[in-house]
């Protein structure tokens, strides 16, 4: 499991494939990633089990960014 204190925002999302697809805008809690709005103003947010690595300034996940953007969400998840 990969330290999320480590995700900053800013940091660029990699794909598996290298591209960046999205920006960091901060952490909610320890489990999810808040995206910087995309080109239509939408924010997006991914889990932070998706992460593989924090390495060169990067967060790295294990999909490639076609996938992630499909199953990525735009609510922030609601946990009972």
């Amino acid at each position: 499991m990969i330290n999320t204190d480590e995700i900053r925002p800013n940091m660029p999302v990699v794909c598996s494939q290298e591209g960046q697809f999205a920006t960091v805008d901060h952490m909610e809690g320890t489990s999810i990633i808040k995206l910087k709005k995309d080109k239509t103003g939408q924010h997006h947010y991914i889990p932070a089990s998706w992460v593989t690595s924090t390495r060169d300034g990067k967060v790295k996940i294990d999909r490639p960014g076609e996938q992630a953007m499909r199953e990525w969400e735009i609510d922030p998840p609601v946990y009972l």
